[in-house]
């Protein structure tokens, strides 16, 4: 019903510009999340037929030259927006979700083998753990999650050439 795009800068990962849209009529459905489709802090939204919105995506993202793009939980948005495919996909949740890769991960977190944590590596919980800030709440609106997601590669530091070696998704 909504998709939220934030473009930062690819060594300082500090947001560039973004854009907000509401997919037209699902955003109009009744929803759990329908009361955060309108917020304050939100940029100019675009409203449209997926189809148009996909245009624009895909429009937006090449004239500014991105080629990768980063989610949390990756696999999930790449599977329900086939329209991106020809973009390269990093799944943040790949190396914030595991001990090897988040130094913030306590040694006593129950652990998969693989080092993924076996429960608590939502974006909510990784963003307080990350940040400190155990009173954080998600908002549950699509710009806000992306904003939230690049606060996570921001905090875990790592270049997007770690990202390309640990958390590419096919």
């Amino acid at each position: 019903m909504s998709i939220g795009i934030i473009i930062a800068d690819d060594k300082t990962h500090k947001a560039i510009k973004g854009k907000y849209y509401l997919i037209e009529p699902t955003y109009r459905e009744p929803s759990m999340y329908e009361g955060s489709l309108f917020l304050r802090g939100l940029p100019d939204t675009m409203k449209g037929k997926r189809s148009e919105v996909m245009k624009d995506i895909n429009d937006f993202l090449k004239e500014n030259c991105v080629s990768r793009i980063l989610a949390y939980n990756a696999t999930f948005d790449k599977k329900h927006m086939p329209e991106l495919a020809e973009f390269e996909w990093r799944d943040i949740m790949l190396l914030a979700g595991y001990k090897q890769f988040n130094k913030k991960i306590p040694s006593c977190a129950e652990c998969c083998k693989s080092g993924r944590l076996k429960k608590g590596y939502g974006v909510e919980p990784m963003l307080r753990l990350l940040s400190g800030d155990y009173c954080y709440e998600e908002t549950h609106n699509a710009y806000f999650d992306a904003r939230d997601e690049l606060r996570i590669v921001q905090l875990l530091g790592y270049t997007l050439e770690v990202y390309d070696e640990h958390a590419s998704i096919k």
